[in-house]
């Protein structure tokens, strides 16, 4: 008689999750990742056309290809202290459903693949950033990413992007 083997389904999953990829972008002295799939290109920093009595954060719009698209900066969303623009700053233009957003970061490090057994929950506490937009904590070797869920977090009501996608 053979030896009936049970399956947990959990652990199964977990091990045959394929890696995440992720876009890395640095804010100051913190390191972030957003999913790669979400990242239509990066270009270098333009100044954008301001538009009136938008908050802050929101720097303007550009027309990219015909497209008008909005630019966050994230610097001045997480509430950090404003950075010179030089050289390495860059606009990330994300493509969010039927919404097309850029958001302006210090600078892109590189892509890189964490599997789910990398990614951490991320522990209760204050920060820049509302908990709620992050998906976790990544480690590979000494490097730790805030991993974000940049579509939550661009098209939450605060930020004001969202109403255009219902027009």
């Amino acid at each position: 008689m053979e030896p009936i083997q049970t399956r947990m389904p959990g652990k199964a999953r977990a091990a045959s999750a394929p890696p995440q990829e992720y876009l890395t972008f640095r804010l100051g002295g913190e390191e972030y990742g957003i999913e790669i799939l979400k990242v239509q290109e990066i270009r270098g920093y333009e100044e954008p056309t301001h538009i009136a009595n938008a908050p802050a954060f929101l720097k303007g719009v550009i027309n990219l290809r015909g497209t008008i698209v909005p630019i966050v900066d994230m610097r001045m969303r997480f509430g950090c202290p404003q950075a010179n623009y030089d050289a390495f700053t860059v606009v990330i233009i994300l493509h969010l459903g039927a919404r097309v957003v850029g958001v302006v970061v210090d600078s892109v490090s590189d892509v890189m693949e964490l599997p789910a057994e990398a990614i951490k929950p991320p522990p209760e506490m204050d920060a820049a950033v509302d908990a709620q937009y992050i998906t976790g904590l990544g480690s590979s070797g000494e490097r730790m990413l805030i991993l974000l869920d940049i579509e939550r977090l661009i098209l939450s009501p605060e930020m004001g992007l969202a109403r255009a996608t219902l027009a």
